[in-house]
């Protein structure tokens, strides 16, 4: 399970955008968006720095969670 804090997320669009940038990423099982904490919860086994790629070039940047 990786835990991100992501940033610029302010809206309903914002989720269907994260999740879909999220989601191009392999091994990616499952995206839950926590909207009013700004956190995103990606289970699978994917690349962290794949899924902060690609939420980075989205237009939200993001970074993991000890």
């Amino acid at each position: 399970m990786l835990k991100l804090k992501v940033e610029e997320m302010s809206c309903g669009h914002c989720v269907k955008a994260v999740t879909e940038a999220a989601n191009t990423v392999a091994d990616v099982d499952a995206v839950e968006v926590d909207l009013a904490g700004g956190l995103v919860t990606i289970t699978g086994n994917a690349d962290s720095a794949a899924v902060i790629a690609a939420l980075d070039e989205a237009g939200y940047p993001a970074s993991k969670i000890a």
